[in-house]
């Protein structure tokens, strides 16, 4: 199963999914991962569909290994198209997956292609590699709805 999941990131880091900043977009950050130098600059495009802020599309243009830049991938396909409610809860079940240090697997069935970086979980210097779109992604929502919360 490890060899698939690696293949799974290998696949995403050779051919990226969203990568390209795109337009329209409501907020774009720039992080950078202090531990290795990696970086992503990430646009989110945020419109209300049946009254509900749903993810219409994630654009980022990045540098560094194949785990930040396969998660960027991994994110895109994983997030857009979700409610910005079922998008934070899939964060927080891949962030509690990649925090657990290998102990918690991932369930495919609601992740997707994430549960392919529960093997990073067992690597700390990577976790931050991982994260760093998915934690760049929540900053930019926060930026986007920022005002349609006080609407």
């Amino acid at each position: 199963m490890e060899d698939l999941y690696q293949e799974i990131i290998l696949d995403h880091y050779r051919n990226p999914q969203g990568r390209g900043l795109r337009e329209p977009f409501e907020a774009q950050v720039h992080h950078v991962n202090p531990t290795c130098g990696d970086e992503i600059d990430l646009r989110v495009h945020v419109e209300e569909r049946n009254g509900v802020p749903t993810v219409a599309d994630i654009s980022y243009e990045g540098q560094g290994c194949s785990i930040s830049q396969a998660s960027a991938s991994v994110m895109y396909d994983s997030l857009v198209g979700l409610s910005a409610e079922e998008a934070l809860a899939s964060l927080g079940r891949f962030q509690h997956m990649i925090q657990s240090r290998g102990q918690e697997a991932g369930d495919e069935e609601t992740m997707g292609d994430a549960v392919a970086f529960a093997g990073v979980a067992k690597y700390p210097a990577r976790v931050k590699c991982a994260l760093l779109p998915w934690m760049a992604w929540k900053d930019a929502l926060a930026r986007a709805t920022e005002g349609a919360e006080h609407d």
